[in-house]
């Protein structure tokens, strides 16, 4: 049997309505992303959809932009 020693300290996951407002985005927004691709990593338990912050802000940088023209 496995000793609370060995299990690792869970993980901080966000639910949708808290990674909306942790990005500044309406949560119909990572709705549609997750459809229709775009957004930003998740995880799927079940029905739960969970976002993990360091994926917010990968998602985030990766964003970044010094222009218009860059896109």
């Amino acid at each position: 049997m496995e000793t609370m020693s060995r299990i690792k300290p869970s993980v901080m996951l966000l639910t949708v309505e808290q990674a909306a407002v942790y990005l500044g985005l309406a949560r119909s927004t990572l709705n549609k992303w997750r459809c229709h691709g775009g957004g930003p990593v998740f995880i799927k338990m079940g029905r739960a959809v969970r976002y993990r912050p360091e994926d917010l802000e990968t998602f985030m940088s990766n964003g970044a932009a010094t222009s218009t023209s860059s896109y």
